[in-house]
């Protein structure tokens, strides 16, 4: 008889744990279920005092797998740990948008971006005692051109045994054409590698998750899309929650946190584990 196949063991990564009370939680319930074995964390978000900082490692005791991260943030609607950041809107950082194409005209100085990543490695440390098991950036900022500069220069001088998230996918071209937004992140990632390489930083060696959450889509069905062709290593982004008054002050990602986080939650899931031959352990 033949042996069964190793599984491929895979990062399930929830983002943004600090930007509610609401989605900190229904991370620690999944932490806590074994449904994730990673999460990372915004320094600079409005639910991240000690009571959930204490939380997120209780939970993590109890899903001894599960790797906490850093989720660099320097997008709106949050704002710089650092005095005198530039640039910025009012008080907060730039929105994504404009922070990208002020990257691609080569209009932003990368030792402001360095500093600030620095900032936020240091409140994490503080928080948790420890630098971060990896460091990764909410909105994909780490890619961004000459932002990736600061950032790879922070995390490799603050915290060079940390491996940091890149979001290119190892597909056949046809394939990954099929998602607009995805392709963006393979172009962006395939620099950011070379970078990171060149730094001595290791990365996830495969990258899933991009979806258009303004839609209603079948979470299960884009979760067997996301499994099927990862590598063993690869990580799957996710963002489950439940929605509060906090979250919807901030984001536009909604609904769309609970419907992640009920398939996350449900047999179904751990059935597409199963039969994917996939592990989180």
């Amino acid at each position: 008889m033949s042996e069964a196949a190793t599984p491929r063991r895979i990062w399930l990564c929830a983002d943004d744990y600090g930007i509610s009370p609401g989605v900190n939680r229904a991370i620690r319930d999944l932490i806590e279920r074994g449904r994730l074995n990673a999460t990372s964390v915004m320094m600079v978000g409005p639910a991240i005092d000690r009571g959930e900082i204490d939380a997120l490692n209780a939970a993590a005791k109890k899903n001894p797998r599960c790797a906490i991260g850093l989720h660099v943030t320097l997008s709106a609607p949050f704002r710089p740990l650092t005095m005198h950041f530039r640039p910025l809107d009012g008080d907060m950082f730039l929105a994504f948008p404009k922070l990208l194409r002020a990257g691609l005209a080569r209009r932003l100085d990368p030792e402001f971006f360095r500093n600030e990543v620095k900032a936020q490695l240091a409140a994490f440390a503080e928080a948790f005692g420890r630098t971060p098991d990896f460091v990764d950036g909410h909105q994909h900022v780490q890619l961004y051109p000459q932002v990736r500069d600061g950032f790879v220069d922070a995390v490799s001088e603050v915290a060079p045994k940390a491996w940091v998230r890149q979001g290119g996918r190892d597909l056949p071209l046809a394939q990954r054409l099929a998602s607009p937004k995805a392709l963006v992140l393979d172009i962006l990632s395939a620099q950011f590698r070379q970078r990171a390489r060149s730094a001595g930083l290791g990365f996830n060696p495969g990258f899933a998750g991009a979806y258009d959450f303004t839609r209603a889509a079948d979470f299960g069905a884009l979760m067997q899309q996301f499994i099927e062709g990862l590598p063993d290593g690869g990580l799957i982004m996710c963002h489950p929650g439940f929605v509060d008054d906090v979250l919807a002050g901030l984001d536009p990602m909604t609904d769309v946190r609970e419907r992640e986080h009920a398939y996350l939650a449900s047999e179904a899931f751990a059935r597409l584990l199963g039969s994917s031959n996939v592990t989180l352990g």
